[in-house]
């Protein structure tokens, strides 16, 4: 997820990373540049059409072979519940009916013989705690000899991501007694809390006289941390580009980092994605003539390393031990092949994971056919006996893209329940054909294939790919060779169960502008809006509110139609170029990014991670009923730039939304971002991640909780201590009914 500050800037925004410099069309050229909110943009750059949406798709995991979603109990009806006004309280909002609970929480332990969290910056032993910023998660269920059963409602596994750390400069503060050092070099034990939050949970959740527990010391309970043993899977492995001095043959790494999104695998393994892994290394000023100028130094430079790039928490000033020094990514060796030092390092950072969530004891691996970049979530499309599994995903960085890969295995309905799970897993996830989307401004687009079999690739001017092993590890570059379409950030996706169409959050991008300068992109039809939006005296230009796109597959997979499924607006926003989804005050929201579709009813859940409309409300859940690509119509959105010429650009947008199509269900505390849900088969309880509130609090203040911007959940009557924690949610309904219903 978008990392977000909303008061001045005290950390790098990793998400407003650009260093896509290609000449490749921008959603730009394909939608076209939109309104203001709150009226600075009324009418003052140009006009655009209105309408939109219907309902908000995607999914968290894939597996498409799942049933359409049952019909709504009788006499109840999808979003029946009252819309959840607009909130800055400090606390979890849901609507009359429905009770929220926390589960876990930072610092919660998970072995037996862990104390409890005393949440003042004392605590040691992260890597046997809950780790920070619980991001993406998935429900494995458990019947009652502790096995795998996937209709199990009242005990199961929850997977959870845990992202990054909120921190001011270099220390994540509020995991350090006294803020923690924010000047180099740091200390050890600083930075050993600082790498164990981050990674991934598994934790078994039981129901029992009708309250939820997680259980602290559950035989089945583990962390992976960034400094746990994975394996290279796939086309990459062994390749000389991953040689580092861990490992020399180039087959295993130390760690899985930044884990945003997620994914389950219809053989039920866990999939987290590596998002903005980039930030934590460094590089030298002189490393690019230490290199000898060679083709690593343009990949590195398009991953966001340039030489003298700092890192985000200073990691490698540690100490002298390998575990500090991998984090810094210059040649400092002398060998030929980088086996004596770590300027490979960041290359094993940027893959699709996959994880066995019911056995520990079986390695993680790295699965590099799904192409290197700032991986979210990964969607399965809909799975057919004899037919190859096709995995969507998102690159989340201004002007990056949307990639598909589909495997060379075909499906076989007996891997559904193989005893092996990460053996399946090499059979389908290690060998396919990787793809990068092209959108045409007609509605119409087109799947790339990313191979040396395209000439433009083979013959690419800026960079030499050598073989597979090369186009897995810079996929950025390949997509760049072919001419994909450049997004506004892609985030997390999610297919329909219903129809098999895919959605796209696009969370936001400061950077688009009907007069582009450096660096910046002209609107498109699939990323049709430039604007300013105030957020109250500040200026907030691009397209600071986000959309959601959906797409449709063409009957030979390899083109798509697509339309604009929802605009993020505020509700008295400009309907011609900001509005365009016509929200209301119960459904309008800013920065879309965390998706995901009940696999019980079909609702999509639409999440947010925003700093555009912080002023006027925290950021949210929305439950909406998806409709289909087409469903709209074509909408115009007329510029004028500043040397007077026009710039019209048409846009194929959904089905306007209805109060029976989108509503608001959630609203989180202060300074928090709502990310990661997942269900109980049956539809009746749901896990909701809340991430980093109080994250706008000052170090200075860390002291001082009453000046802490949140003190959730403290003051919701869970765990010691006021600092603010990251946790995981419970929802169910009073009645015992279906969530939603």
């Amino acid at each position: 997820m978008n990392h977000r500050v909303d008061t001045p800037e005290q950390a790098i925004d990793f998400n407003n990373e650009n260093s896509n410099h290609s000449p490749n069309p921008t959603f730009e050229s394909v939608l076209g540049a939109r309104l203001s909110r709150r009226g600075l943009l009324r009418g003052g750059v140009g006009t655009v059409g209105t309408g939109l949406l219907a309902g908000f798709g995607v999914t968290a995991c894939g597996g498409s072979d799942d049933p359409a979603p049952a019909e709504p109990p009788a006499g109840s009806k999808l979003l029946g519940f009252g819309a959840v006004a607009k909130s800055l309280a400090d606390a979890v909002a849901v609507p009359a009916g429905y009770t929220a609970s926390v589960l876990f929480a930072l610092g919660d332990p998970l072995a037996a013989g862990v104390r409890a969290y005393k949440n003042d910056g004392t605590d040691t032993d992260f890597d046997k705690r809950a780790g920070d910023h619980h991001d993406g998660m998935e429900w494995f269920g458990l019947g009652a000899d502790g096995k795998r059963n996937d209709n199990a409602t009242e005990r199961g596994l929850l997977a959870i991501n845990h992202e990054a750390t909120t921190d001011e400069k270099l220390s994540s503060f509020f995991l350090h007694a006294n803020g923690g050092t924010s000047t180099l070099p740091r200390p050890a034990a600083e930075v050993d809390k600082e790498t164990d939050v981050h990674g991934i949970a598994v934790i078994e959740v039981a129901k029992s006289g009708g309250k939820w527990a997680y259980v602290p010391g559950s035989a089945l309970n583990f962390r992976l941390t960034s400094l746990s043993p994975i394996e290279i899977a796939g086309p990459a492995r062994g390749s000389a580009q991953l040689i580092t001095k861990y490992s020399p043959t180039g087959t295993m790494t130390r760690g899985t980092l930044n884990n945003c999104g997620t994914g389950k695998t219809p053989w039920g393994t866990f999939l987290t994605g590596e998002e903005n892994w980039f930030g934590y290394f460094t590089r030298g000023a002189a490393d690019d003539a230490a290199r000898g100028n060679d083709k690593s130094v343009t990949a590195l430079k398009r991953y966001g390393r340039s030489q003298g790039a700092a890192s985000r928490h200073g990691w490698e000033t540690g100490g002298a031990d390998d575990k500090y020094q991998r984090w810094n990514n210059s040649k400092t060796g002398t060998s030929a092949d980088g086996s004596d030092d770590y300027r490979n390092e960041m290359n094993g950072m940027g893959y699709i994971v996959e994880i066995d969530a019911y056995d520990k004891s079986r390695m993680a691996r790295k699965r590099t056919a799904l192409g290197r970049f700032a991986h979210e979530s990964a969607a399965f499309g809909k799975v057919e006996a004899g037919k190859p599994l096709s995995v969507y995903m998102g690159d989340d960085s201004r002007g990056e893209y949307i990639y598909k890969f589909v495997s060379t295995a075909l499906w076989s309905a007996a891997d559904a329940n193989a005893a092996d799970r990460m053996a399946v897993g090499d059979k389908y996830l290690n060998n396919g054909k990787l793809y990068v989307a092209k959108f045409n401004n007609d509605g119409t687009g087109s799947w790339i294939e990313l191979s040396l079999s395209n000439a433009a690739i083979s013959g690419y001017a800026n960079y030499k790919f050598a073989d597979a092993a090369d186009i897995a590890i810079n996929t950025r570059l390949a997509a760049d060779a072919v001419g994909a379409t450049k997004m506004d950030r892609p985030e997390w996706n999610a297919v329909n169960p219903a129809n098999g169409e895919i959605y796209f959050t696009l969370t936001n991008n400061s950077a688009r502008s009907v007069n582009p300068g450096s660096g910046q992109y002209l609107p498109d039809a699939a990323n049709p809006r430039a604007y300013t939006d105030m957020k109250g005296t500040s200026a907030q230009n691009g397209n600071p509110n986000g959309h959601l796109v959906r797409m449709k597959e063409g009957a030979s997979g390899s083109s798509f139609t697509w339309d604009v499924y929802l605009f993020g607006a505020e509700a008295g926003a400009d309907k011609a170029m900001v509005n365009i989804s016509s929200l209301t005050a119960d459904q309008d929201f800013s920065s879309p990014d965390g998706l995901a579709f009940s696999k019980a009813t079909g609702i999509c859940w639409i999440q947010t991670d925003d700093g555009a409309y912080t002023d006027v409300t925290n950021c949210m859940m929305l439950a909406a009923v998806p409709g289909q690509v087409g469903d709209g119509a074509k909408k115009t959105l007329s510029y004028t730039k500043t040397d007077g010429s026009k710039l019209d650009i048409v846009t194929p947008v959904g089905k306007a939304a209805t109060e029976s199509t989108l509503k608001r269900f959630l609203v989180g505390p202060k300074g928090s971002e709502i990310t990661g849900v997942a269900e109980t088969p049956d539809g009746k309880t749901i896990f909701v991640n809340i991430q980093h509130p109080g994250e706008a609090t000052a170090m200075a203040n860390v002291g001082d909780a009453a000046k802490y911007q949140s003190q959730w959940p403290a003051n919701a009557g869970y765990g010691a201590g006021k600092r603010p924690r990251s946790a995981t949610i419970v929802i169910t309904k009073n009645d015992g009914g279906v969530i939603g219903s």
